[in-house]
């Protein structure tokens, strides 16, 4: 809202549609020209496209509160995981092409539905889109909390731009491991990419504030989903979190994995965790000084 007050979205609007002439918005950096609606590894071209939008209690507890998240889930992603549980939407493309007016209105839809914040879903490939859309729903009066909700594959020179626009980041630490990454989302630098964007996002932030209502106001919120035989490589997240953020960060230790898309084909994601698997990962967490855990205060 103050960037807009004065005239400086504007700018970072233009800087990042000029970056959707030769695609570089994400570490993939396909060169595609989207702006001539050419398609690269995201598979959207100028338009974004929504598969879905709603009040989501699914979510962290900070961001649901009573009435909910407001989440606009966009289809397609930068990453492309073997095991998406939303595979539907990220890999078969559910979804309708939406333009950016239309984007503020459902904005400004989950606003008066009551949600506490816009949670923008799997939003880095349509980056530009939503904050030419954000531009539009300020304007009509948009005034919640934004939160960037994405999979940790992001560029650390766009998210510069992004500086003062989101309120909350809430990125996946996916992988540690290159060798884990390579494998399932094809993306062999997603360890140093994730690092690099995460210090990033709490640069910008700081870690997550929470008011008296229990609700997410600022900060950094990291996901961590466990997976079969710690393939995400736990022990150096958490470290990772502990020691080059904060171990005052809020972490969210998911343990939902299940086998969907393409993981029955690739033991052992063939499986869901274990219960001890999941245990040992909130174990490392607290050794690493990070009690700040989703729903798992006194676990």
């Amino acid at each position: 809202m103050r960037l807009f007050a004065q005239g400086e979205l504007d700018n970072r609007i233009e800087q990042l549609f000029k970056k959707l002439e030769k695609c570089s918005l994400c570490p993939r950096k396909c060169g595609a020209n989207r702006l001539k609606d050419e398609k690269g590894v995201c598979q959207t071209g100028r338009k974004a496209l929504v598969s879905s939008f709603g009040p989501h209690f699914g979510e962290e507890s900070p961001l649901v509160g009573r009435l909910g998240s407001g989440t606009i889930f966009f289809t397609f992603c930068n990453l492309g995981c073997i095991f998406c549980q939303n595979y539907d939407i990220s890999h078969l493309g559910y979804g309708n092409p939406a333009e950016e007016e239309y984007l503020a209105q459902v904005m400004l839809k989950l606003q008066r539905m009551g949600c506490h914040n816009i949670n923008f879903v799997t939003p880095t490939h349509v980056i530009p889109q939503i904050v030419k859309a954000l531009s539009f729903a300020i304007e009509k009066g948009l005034d919640l909390p934004l939160v960037y909700n994405s999979g940790g594959y992001d560029s650390v020179e766009t998210l510069e731009i992004l500086d003062g626009i989101f309120d909350i980041y809430m990125p996946d630490f996916k992988y540690s491991d290159s060798q884990a990454a390579k494998r399932f989302s094809n993306a062999s630098d997603y360890p140093q990419v994730a690092k690099a964007a995460l210090k990033e996002m709490h640069r910008q932030v700081g870690d997550l504030v929470i008011d008296s209502r229990g609700l997410a106001q600022k900060g950094l919120l990291i996901r961590h989903l466990v997976l079969p035989e710690d393939l995400a490589g736990s022990s150096e997240v958490m470290r990772f979190i502990s020691q080059e953020l904060s171990p005052n960060s809020y972490v969210n230790v998911m343990e939902q994995y299940r086998p969907e898309y393409k993981a029955s084909e690739n033991p052992p994601l063939d499986r869901r965790i274990t219960r001890d698997e999941f245990k040992t990962a909130i174990k490392i967490a607290k050794e690493n000084g990070i009690t700040r855990l989703d729903g798992l205060i006194n676990f």
